[in-house]
């Protein structure tokens, strides 16, 4: 198991991160609000279902985190079974009946949001926590098991669990109810894109370079280099996402902070919940930050891509599906500086 150095600073780049992301959002919504039909144009070439500029600033940002990981390490990471046993508990038990609760505490007099709350509950992250985890200084060996466990289990369960807390759930407790339909293939592209392929390229640089050059030189010199790239493909996905919706933020305001605020609540709970059940558990510093996060995270792409298939792409579900990632992207930002804050004071 990794555990990185505790006096690890923090780059340039890395320190100013809220600055970055702060511009991205302006620049974001700018591009979005002066140049006519942006987002008809950035919707018509896409991976699947998701607009190709965000597909390939994900697949950038996810490839240079994936190719630190050290995989012949792996097998004596899955000795210790327990973050994962937690991380298993809150993303497929804790999370989607928090998101539950908390979409129809916050939103009960709006079907379509609370059914696109609902949901981005239903899977965790796969994409995006790989890039918070490695700049809180977690495990990156742990995370990378338990975004592939989840993967596998987001093909097997999502449409299950869909179903019983859209229809069999509410229907329990004398809710509305409501229905998805999406197939296990449609699922499993998604999994595949975002996660399949920057994990077959980090393991096989890794493979072919180590081989080449030696260990001392591909962590010396190569991840260096390709480092700051896994924030330049975050920056540049905060741009699309702002510039993609930037016209129903601008129109629809109150909107979008009725639904942020379940999912502020649902990132805070989920992350303070994990990490600190985590450290009381004695599992270290590297572990509880991969827990926290992993268990915090949800998988925007497919929670947007599920949203606009099923019920349209200007449906309050799709909108609902649009603000996941607008909030979690500087919420799990601060959480990275709060980690790493914490692990100053222990």
């Amino acid at each position: 198991m990794t555990t990185p150095s505790g006096d690890k600073q923090l780059s340039r780049l890395d320190r100013n991160l809220p600055v970055w992301i702060g511009l991205a959002i302006i620049a974001g919504l700018v591009l979005g609000s002066s140049i006519d039909n942006l987002d008809t144009t950035l919707n018509r070439v896409k991976i699947d279902t998701v607009s190709l500029p965000i597909a390939l600033g994900l697949l950038v940002m996810m490839y240079p985190v994936l190719a630190k990981v050290r995989y012949r390490s792996l097998g004596s990471t899955l000795t210790n079974r327990r973050p994962f046993i937690i991380t298993l508990i809150m993303n497929w038990v804790v999370g989607p009946l928090l998101m539950f609760a908390l979409a129809w505490v916050f939103l009960a007099d709006n079907p379509s949001y609370r059914t696109g709350l609902v949901i981005v509950g239903l899977a965790p992250c796969i994409a995006m926590v790989i890039i918070w985890i490695d700049l809180a200084q977690g495990d990156n060996e742990i995370a990378a098991v338990l975004v592939a466990i989840n993967a596998f289990l987001q093909v097997v369960l999502f449409s299950l669990l869909g179903y019983f807390y859209l229809k069999t759930l509410p229907g329990w407790l004398g809710l509305d109810t409501a229905e998805i339909d999406i197939t296990i293939w449609e699922i499993a592209k998604s999994v595949l894109i975002f996660l399949g392929v920057p994990l077959i390229a980090g393991y096989l640089t890794r493979t072919v370079l180590e081989k080449r050059r030696g260990t001392t030189w591909y962590e010396s010199v190569f991840v260096p280099r390709i480092g700051p790239f896994a924030l330049y493909g975050l920056l540049f996905t905060v741009v699309i996402l702002f510039a993609l919706q930037g016209e129903q933020i601008r129109n629809e305001p109150w909107d979008v902070v009725r639904i942020a605020l379940p999912l502020l609540a649902y990132f805070l709970i989920m992350w303070f919940v994990a990490f600190e059940i985590a450290r009381r558990m004695n599992l270290g510093y590297p572990a509880a930050v991969s827990v926290a996060f992993t268990s915090a995270g949800n998988n925007f792409e497919l929670a947007i891509a599920v949203n606009i298939a099923v019920f349209g792409v200007t449906s309050g579900e799709a909108l609902a599906g649009v603000v996941g990632p607008l909030i979690e992207v500087p919420v799990l930002l601060a959480l990275v500086y709060v980690a790493r804050a914490r692990r100053t004071l222990s």
